[in-house]
């Protein structure tokens, strides 16, 4: 898991200082969730793989991976509108290329990730 987050952060940070990532209102956040639902999978994947799970196991596992992260995503996204608020920052992050930008694409995927963990943790307790 370590390094399926490792790898994720530094995607999305390889793409935002690159340019990569649009700063319109709808790729560029498309951008960002293509990347969270690829970790999404990598943790469905990986869990179905460690436990030996059957094909049924492998389809519960990635589909639990994935309302967890959406879950997950949303409290997120509550938490740095929050933070955003709080720090009286105005205007959209990815204008004003404000440190909290780079902090935010980090912590989605941590908080994601946590989701995504969360959610195959209690699909194993009901098996």
């Amino acid at each position: 898991m370590k390094y399926i987050a490792l790898v994720a952060i530094i995607t999305l940070l390889a793409l935002e200082l690159s340019g990569s990532i649009p700063d319109s209102s709808v790729g560029g956040p498309m951008t960002i969730a293509i990347v969270i639902f690829a970790t999404a999978f990598a943790v469905g994947i990986r869990d179905a793989w460690l436990h030996n799970r059957g094909v049924l196991g492998w389809i519960v596992s990635i589909i639990a991976s994935f309302v967890g992260m959406l879950v997950a995503a949303q409290i997120g996204g509550m938490i740095f509108v929050t933070i955003q608020g709080l720090l009286g920052i105005g205007g959209a992050l990815a204008q004003s290329k404000h440190p909290l930008l780079y902090v935010s694409l980090a912590g989605m995927v941590l908080i994601s990730m946590l989701g995504s963990w969360l959610a195959l943790r209690i699909v194993d307790r009901l098996r």
